[in-house]
């Protein structure tokens, strides 16, 4: 039962197919790495598919953060319209909209053409160390155990097991142990926008507005101006009596509120985020599992509360479910640098920077608590490569929501837009590392990896 079935090699391997993961593995392979993308479930992309916003690919100015990988996709569901592009309510961020649907189709195929092999339904499992290098990865599958060695590892997992297993230092929530509720994310097709937008334009007491910094406008200027623009990007405020009184009497769960989204405007859809549920570590699986349940409880009370009482929602239907609980906390893996709250909110730049976020530092609580901090003047920041090279290992980057940071920290780079530059970076370093026969990634050429990640689009520097 515990025989290895096979062996094989590559350049590279990449562990976890969610956004930094599909952004790792083509940052590999288009700059020549042969590539292995490892996922445990059936597709690749992650929160992509829950239909989620792409958060942090804008800072709140406006201006584009995020490019390379990211633009590739987007581009590709744009040829088969799924594409809808960045929506700002005058909130504290853009978010860039797009159909899962697409955007899953678009991944399988943008990692065919960049010949990423690609193992789904395959757990790995252990890592074999000599040292403080990584030897190999031990994956399992229905076809067996097998072993796979690469040059270099990049840990996509999100929860950063890679990296944990292999001995790197880690922390995990707050001091307390206290970690932010888990999700899970659905969307409402044949909602009519026009209405839904006339009530929120009649009533902007009801949501959350005019939270940026940077732009003066009043609630019901805010409220004004995206009915103009016609497309459901707002937030059902908890304070709000609308909300507020529901939860009271029961009518629905405590939540800070109901996101929503425009995820197709042929289907008339929206994406919708509220379902939440504290107390749950996701590196247990039997939590995570039982979670489901309490969250697709939650799924079917924010339906019939739309449907019963949201203008525009008295015809809509539940369109999709995420194919995943929705995890926004777990492992921080402790790199040569720690980003902080301090370099978020004050936009700091690094000579080392290979991505950028500019999301602000959001952190959930239990029911209706959540804390929101924009970063300051609606500026970016940089996220450095040494944040991105875990403690103790010499072959291992790390990208995604496990990389080195403060939990403050952590709460501004865990959405997608951060994750996706990271995992482009990481992916393009391990292959530098390839090309110039190096063994440890402390030897990369920062020099030479800003100008390569420049060469394929992606933004370092030019922003504010």
């Amino acid at each position: 039962m515990n025989q290895v079935v096979s062996y094989s090699h590559y350049d590279v391997i990449v562990i976890g197919a969610g956004s930094a993961g599909i952004a790792a593995a083509l940052g590999a392979a288009q700059n020549g790495a042969h590539t292995l993308l490892l996922e445990s479930g059936p597709f690749a992309g992650g929160e992509l598919l829950s239909g989620l916003p792409i958060d942090g690919c804008l800072n709140a100015r406006g201006e584009w953060i995020v490019g390379g990988v990211v633009r590739e996709i987007l581009d590709a569901a744009n040829k088969l319209g799924g594409y809808i592009g960045p929506v700002f309510d005058w909130r504290l961020n853009y978010g860039v909209c797009f159909d899962p649907e697409i955007i899953k189709l678009v991944i399988i195929e943008k990692l065919a053409q960049s010949k990423v092999k690609t193992w789904l339904h395959t757990f790995a499992e252990n890592v074999v160390m000599e040292g403080r290098k990584i030897q190999g990865i031990m994956a399992l599958n229905k076809s067996g155990r097998h072993l796979l060695t690469a040059k270099t590892y990049i840990d996509c997992s999100g929860d950063g097991d890679i990296a944990a297993m292999a001995g790197a230092p880690w922390e995990k929530g707050s001091a307390q142990g206290t970690l932010q509720p888990v999700s899970l994310v659905f969307r409402m097709g044949n909602v009519d926008y026009q209405k839904y937008l006339s009530f929120m334009r009649d009533n902007p007491e009801q949501f959350t507005l005019a939270e940026n910094p940077i732009i003066d406008k009043t609630p019901a200027e805010c409220a004004a101006a995206v009915y103009e623009k016609g497309l459901p990007f707002c937030v059902l405020d908890a304070r709000s009596t609308f909300l507020g009184n529901a939860i009271k009497s029961g009518e629905m769960y405590p939540s800070t509120g109901i996101f929503m989204w425009p995820t197709s405007l042929q289907r008339r859809e929206v994406g919708l985020n509220s379902t939440r549920l504290a107390g749950v570590d996701a590196t247990n699986t039997a939590a995570l599992s039982e979670a489901l349940s309490t969250l697709s409880q939650q799924v079917g009370m924010c339906l019939s509360f739309l449907r019963n009482s949201a203008p525009g929602f008295e015809n809509a239907h539940i369109s999709g479910v995420a194919p995943r609980v929705g995890i926004r906390e777990t492992r921080r893996i402790l790199g040569e640098y720690v980003l902080t709250a301090d370099d978020v909110l004050a936009g700091k730049k690094f000579d080392d920077g290979v991505a950028k976020g500019s999301h602000h530092i959001d952190l959930h609580g239990k029911g209706t608590d959540q804390e929101r901090i924009p970063v300051r003047d609606g500026k970016s920041y940089d996220i450095p490569f040494c944040s991105l090279i875990p403690q103790n290992i010499q072959n291992l980057l790390v990208a995604g929501r496990c990389f080195s940071s403060t939990r403050e920290a952590n709460g501004s780079a865990r959405v997608m837009g951060p994750c996706l530059s990271m995992g482009q970076a990481a992916g393009t370093a391990a292959a530098l590392m390839v090309n110039n026969s190096s063994e440890n990634v402390r030897d990369v050429s920062v020099e030479q990896l800003r100008a390569t990640l420049k060469q394929h689009g992606a933004i370092i520097d030019g922003v504010h």
